[in-house]
């Protein structure tokens, strides 16, 4: 994986700002865009939606990689009780 620069807490943290603030805004900004266009028809409506839907992912991606795994940096938690 290429280094972003920053560490895996400060990628969880981003990524739930992203999730909880910027998606919703990101949300409201697509819809009046569509507003403001002028009437299209039913399918090319639906397309912008989903390249719209998609286009926020591709500038975050670095943000979100590998957030749902352990993180690489904590020590080995190995040895349990047993």
């Amino acid at each position: 994986m290429a280094d972003t620069g920053l560490s895996y807490k400060a990628r969880r943290r981003w990524s739930l700002v992203i999730l909880l603030i910027g998606l919703p805004a990101y949300i409201v900004a697509a819809i009046s865009l569509i507003a403001w266009l002028p009437d299209l028809p039913g399918w090319v409506t639906f397309f912008v939606y989903v390249i719209l839907g998609f286009a926020w992912m591709v500038p975050l991606k670095f943000v979100f990689l590998g957030i749902g795994q352990a993180d690489p940096d904590a020590p080995d938690q190995e040895g349990g009780a047993g």
